[in-house]
């Protein structure tokens, strides 16, 4: 079990959820270039289990939101580690990105993303 992966859970209001899917799908391909094996995004649908917290609680989403729960699947800490200093330098991602962090309608907030890095404790295929 060598895989590591980044993961990460991000609100976003849903009239954006298109617009969002539209780059996500481009950074997808980015990150995998850079070395990812797998990326994915997932949105909201079922959030509510009796006696746990929900993903909407942690982040503090408001009703017009919806959560993205994802993550990128590297084959090592030490590919990962070069991916996130190389893909943020990578031109096409301040192209894509600028659309979603323009001031004017926010529509991506990194201060608002819950991330991290995770090594492998269990993997049943």
């Amino acid at each position: 079990m060598t895989d590591y992966i980044d993961g990460f859970v991000l609100r976003i209001r849903r009239v954006h959820l298109d617009e969002y899917r539209q780059v996500a799908e481009r950074v997808a391909e980015i990150w995998k270039e850079h070395g990812a094996l797998s990326y994915f995004e997932y949105v909201s649908d079922d959030l509510s289990l009796e006696g746990v917290r929900s993903f909407s609680e942690v982040v503090e989403a408001k009703e017009c939101e919806v959560i993205i729960f994802g993550w990128v699947v590297f084959p090592s800490k030490e590919i990962r580690d070069q991916a996130n200093v190389q893909v943020p330098k990578d031109p096409r991602m301040a192209d894509l990105v600028a659309p979603l962090i323009d001031p004017s309608r926010l529509i991506f907030n990194a201060s608002r993303m819950v991330y991290g890095g995770f090594q492998p404790l269990v993997q049943s295929k």
